[in-house]
């Protein structure tokens, strides 16, 4: 599931530009009703909104000026531009608020002490990075100068290029003599917060050499001085550039060069995270996955942003009580299947229970229609039937199956399955990694009642919500929270089918236990990749895939965990709300659809009529106590 992409480096991935030229396959589901606007549109009102709608515009206004997200100038203003709204947002008088207003009151001030902290975090990290970059302001002042129209002096500008180029090189022979001189255990900690620093460099340069080309750009061939003097400086500082960031990326990060080649058009465009990941992935290699682990007291204060009352090692302990659980469930099932408590033995026997190559398509269509009649069937929630008409699908290309090795969903349903370009080994697979039990327990996750139907809704319900960039713990929640109810409502009909489910509920387990202990400097990538092989049964490729993606940057240090975590959440709340008879499960699942991506605890508040106070803090143990092994 992809969403908004958040600011500075904690973006989430936008894989809708890869998308762009790829065939898409639209299917057209039956309608039961009409499609034509009704009554269910969104009434809801709140003091806030207008406050909100005009800090988002002017919150994209200035990312659009200050569009370098790591220079001193961006932080500088956007930290002032954070500050001036807590301002602002402190004289609204509180009480007086209506409920959705003092829930929003609470979201923005828990948005803006979010953004300001990891502004803070972001320049801690950026120091170390900078180390490696000592060109980088020269290439800033100029794109700035640029932005605020001062006059351009060809001379002198030629000179700066001439700089640049002289840094670079110098750089990189300083860099060299330190790296013939030094013999450190690349393993250590020391060595890893290097690599990652680096690592951060090497995406820096990249975003350098796009601003430097936008700023030659602008002058060039429209003042002829300029030109003259600044054409072939231009062009020796872009090419130590581009050689800096190669020697950058594979002598110090210890990269090997990219595995897709581009046009050299392409060199100049600014790639997001999930590009960049997708070109360092080689099939049958670890190196380029580094990440950047952001330590314990940031991980707290992430968990406070989030909601979630629990400490790092609090949640671990309820992943494993959760694996547990799914420990007895897999054996139940194995034997049904005949495999005794060798429980890996009939995992094995459902991922070689596969569709022909070219059949997924046919397999995951089949699924969404079982899905919706499933949740019609059992009046769950209400499927607009324009939701149900304007679903499409699309292949993941062979390159981007190394980081994104199963479904990913939406309003297009992403389909990995091997193509004739992939090796023997990677094409089995893949397809043990995409068999027919696991498919079943998860394309209604991407599709209906999961990410699909949660994001038309969200663009239809208190939509200037949005403006706060949303929480994993929803996002993916809200999905992996339909896994749990279709267990329940017995969807997972064969043993095989339940051994699909309980595969991927025992993925989400290893997402907590794996990327908390990496966040909290505890484990390495490859005991990462090792947990989800040893532990969770995945296929070598596909759990190195699964950590790329996870640890690559362009997701928030919490996405992984919040998965089964909001999930849980959600779990917990419908028990509240539907099991004690207050709500249908209809209600239930539209009305926490109408509050948009918010903080669950939040959505419970609104739910419950919770007299929220003005200095609201995280509180609700959706899980109950608990204790962790000293």
């Amino acid at each position: 599931m992809t969403t908004r992409r958040a600011f500075l480096f904690r973006s989430v991935p936008s894989a809708a530009a890869l998308s762009l030229a790829l065939p898409e396959v639209a299917f057209a589901l039956p309608v039961t009703a009409s499609s034509a606007p009704s009554a269910n549109i969104d009434t809801s009102t709140s003091e806030l909104r207008p406050y909100i709608d005009r800090f988002q515009a002017d919150q994209e206004l200035l990312r659009r000026f200050y569009s370098i997200p790591f220079a001193q100038q961006t932080r500088d203003r956007m930290r002032r531009f954070y500050t001036e709204w807590q301002t602002t947002l402190g004289k609204v008088d509180f009480d007086k608020l209506s409920e959705d207003a003092r829930i929003d009151h609470i979201l923005f001030r828990n948005y803006l002490d979010r953004q300001l902290s990891h502004l803070d975090e972001d320049a801690q990290f950026e120091k170390d990075v900078a180390l490696y970059l000592p060109f980088s302001e020269s290439i800033i002042a100029l794109f700035m100068a640029q932005r605020e129209m001062e006059p351009i002096d060809g001379k002198q500008s030629a000179a700066t290029l001439s700089q640049i180029e002289h840094s670079c090189k110098d750089t990189q022979k300083e860099l060299e003599a330190k790296l013939a001189e030094t013999k450190e255990d690349s393993k250590s900690v020391a060595a890893q917060r290097r690599r990652e620093a680096a690592n951060r460099a090497v995406q820096h340069v990249q975003t350098l050499r796009h601003f430097l080309h936008s700023w030659f750009e602008f002058y060039d061939g429209y003042d002829p001085i300029f030109t003259w003097w600044a054409d072939e400086p231009y062009k020796t500082a872009d090419a130590a550039l581009d050689a800096y960031g190669k020697f950058l990326s594979e002598k110090v990060v210890g990269l090997k060069p990219p595995a897709t080649d581009k046009k050299e058009a392409s060199s100049h465009d600014e790639e997001d995270a999930f590009a960049q990941s997708m070109n360092a992935a080689h099939p049958d290699d670890t190196s380029d996955i580094i990440g950047h682990a952001i330590g314990r007291d940031a991980l707290l204060r992430e968990l406070q942003f989030a909601m979630i009352p629990y400490a790092p090692e609090e949640l671990i302990t309820i992943a494993e009580k959760e694996f547990a659980w799914n420990d007895a469930e897999m054996i139940r099932a194995s034997r049904e299947m005949g495999f005794g408590d060798d429980w890996k033995k009939a995992l094995d026997k459902i991922k070689n229970t596969y569709v022909e190559p070219g059949k997924q398509t046919e397999l995951a269509h089949k699924y969404v229609l079982q899905a919706l009649e499933f949740i019609d069937q059992h009046d769950l929630v209400t499927v607009p039937p324009l939701a149900r008409e304007t679903w499409r699908m699309r292949m993941i290309p062979p390159q981007q199956q190394l980081v994104s090795p199963f479904f990913l969903g939406g309003e297009v349903l992403e389909v990995s399955y091997p193509t004739s370009t992939m090796s023997y080994d990677q094409r089995i697979t893949t397809m043990r990694a995409n068999n027919i039990a696991m498919s079943h327990a998860t394309v209604f996750h991407e599709m209906i009642p999961g990410h699909e139907l949660q994001g038309f809704m969200e663009q239809r319900y208190r939509e200037y919500r949005l403006a706060f960039d949303g929480t994993p713990f929803l996002i993916e929640g809200w999905a992996l929270y339909w896994e749990m109810l279709f267990w329940d409502m017995g969807f997972d009909r064969t043993p095989e089918e339940r051994v699909g489910a309980l595969a991927w509920r025992r993925h989400r387990c290893g997402r907590i236990v794996f990327s908390l202990n990496f966040h909290l400097g505890k484990w390495t990538p490859q005991q990462c990749i090792d947990l989800l092989v040893d532990r969770v049964g995945f296929e070598r490729q596909a759990a190195t895939g699964e950590v790329r993606r996870s640890l690559g940057g362009e997701y928030g240090p919490l996405y992984q965990a919040a998965y089964l975590l909001g999930g849980m959440q959600i779990y917990a709340l419908h028990r509240e709300l539907v099991a004690s008879g207050k709500m249908t499960n209809r209600q239930f699942h539209d009305a926490v659809l109408k509050e948009n991506n918010i903080p669950v605890e939040m959505i419970r508040a609104s739910l419950i009529h919770q007299n929220l106070p003005r200095d609201f803090q995280t509180q609700w143990k959706f899980y109950g106590d608990v204790t962790t092994a000293t």
